[in-house]
């Protein structure tokens, strides 16, 4: 019997003629007849880490490399205290430190980028609601502009939109059409802002000018009137061609509000707070105001600037009421608990553009202009004062010329104003 292998002949013994050894000529050794070869069994080696790539069922080789580990050293806080950070693969994806740097700048991109798309939108919203109503291009023989930017600020008694309850809540009566109650000049410049009140009982002379709606020319004849007379007559046009023509100083753009939306503007904004030295009642505009701080609603606050029969000034003290509180309005307007809120933003927004008349040129980069100077005057940095007058004729005030053409010439120079009503 053959011990050998199954398959090994004499022969592959490396011999010759079937010899055992290389030259012998004689039969294998009887030990090596007899010793069976037996066959070592080869060491297994431990399979790598299977990694699941997920794209089948069967896993693919890991190399190590995907986790951030290296095979065959060891970390600091495993075995052996190595020195080295990596350890041996642990079978699940190390997890990456944040990256605050990325998600701070992607957070600020976001975030101005919805204020620019917010701001756009209410900009167009916004631009979209003025009734740019008046064309100043129809006033004729204007005075040269000078310096800085001159406003017309109009409040007048228009009942227009309002039913019968809103103008006895109001005290407005029914009268048909409208006039001026409230006439300002706003000078915006670099030495300091300026109000002007223009009394309603002013004495001025009609210039010749152009009808705003017919295109006729009216020549001027002298004719002397109260100031509101001329909005009575023509409308805005007129009115900036009279004030223009008796004072000399050109009107850069015009603004005016009726008795409606005064009052949604206010109760817009929560109220304004006043500070009255004196209490006092008036049965024509519903006033009944105590002395001492209170916050007046939009029906108090239009009878406050309407009353006028209960001041021995008449319509000069008017005037100053009505300048203290536009001013103390267009602060609460301006103030950061209005416009950081979106729930009084808006709806401020919304009751003023919605009543407010301006010229064709004029922008909401210049109606925010305007706010912000009365502000400023409301703050102090800006003087507010009456137009100087130089007592009166039958009724009229009469304006004192010689101061109104010193400021009129401190405006075009836009000049610290140094002129006083007294």
């Amino acid at each position: 019997m053959n011990d050998w292998p199954e398959g090994w002949s004499d022969r592959q013994g490396g011999g010759s003629r079937g010899g055992y050894g290389r030259g012998s000529a004689s039969a294998r050794p009887e030990g090596a007849r007899t010793m069976r070869h037996v066959q070592r069994p080869v060491p297994q080696q431990q399979p790598p880490p299977a990694y699941d790539d997920g794209y089948g069922d069967e896993p693919s080789y890991d190399s190590g490399y995907n986790t951030g580990q290296v095979y065959g050293q060891q970390s600091r806080a495993g075995h052996g205290g190595g020195g080295d950070d990596y350890g041996p693969p642990t079978g699940r994806p190390a997890r990456r430190p944040a990256n605050w740097g990325r998600r701070i700048k992607w957070t600020v991109i976001t975030v101005v980028a919805v204020v620019a798309v917010t701001s756009i939108a209410t900009y167009f919203w916004a631009d979209s609601k003025l009734h740019r109503d008046v064309d100043l291009s129809k006033v004729i023989d204007r005075p040269e502009a000078g310096d800085g930017t001159n406003y017309l600020i109009v409040g007048t008694d228009s009942r227009e939109g309002m039913s019968d309850e809103q103008k006895k809540k109001l005290h407005t009566g029914s009268a048909e059409g409208k006039r001026t109650d409230t006439m300002m000049i706003l000078h915006v410049g670099g030495n300091g802002d300026t109000l002007v009140s223009l009394p309603r009982d002013s004495n001025v002379t009609i210039p010749s000018f152009k009808g705003a709606e017919s295109g006729k020319l009216y020549p001027g004849t002298g004719r002397q009137v109260k100031l509101n007379a001329a909005y009575a007559e023509d409308g805005p046009e007129l009115l900036v061609r009279t004030v223009e023509s008796n004072t000399g100083l050109h009107i850069d753009h015009y603004a005016e509000i009726g008795f409606a939306g005064f009052a949604n503007i206010v109760d817009a904004v929560g109220g304004v707070e006043m500070d009255l030295k004196e209490g006092f009642k008036d049965k024509w505009s519903g006033a009944d105001f105590e002395k001492g701080k209170q916050t007046l609603n939009g029906q108090q606050a239009l009878a406050f600037v309407r009353t006028r029969h209960a001041f021995a000034a008449s319509d000069l003290q008017r005037t100053k009421n009505q300048q203290a509180f536009l001013a103390a309005l267009a602060h609460k307007v301006a103030s950061p608990t209005t416009v950081m809120n979106p729930f009084k933003l808006y709806p401020t927004m919304g009751a003023g553009l919605d009543s407010l008349v301006v010229d064709k040129d004029m922008s909401l980069w210049d109606l925010g202009s305007m706010f912000m100077a009365m502000k400023s005057v409301s703050g102090g940095d800006g003087t507010s004062m009456n137009m100087p007058t130089n007592g009166s004729t039958g009724g009229n005030l009469l304006w004192d010329k010689a101061k109104v053409k010193q400021l009129v010439d401190q405006f075009n120079n836009d000049e610290k104003v140094t002129v006083t009503s007294d």
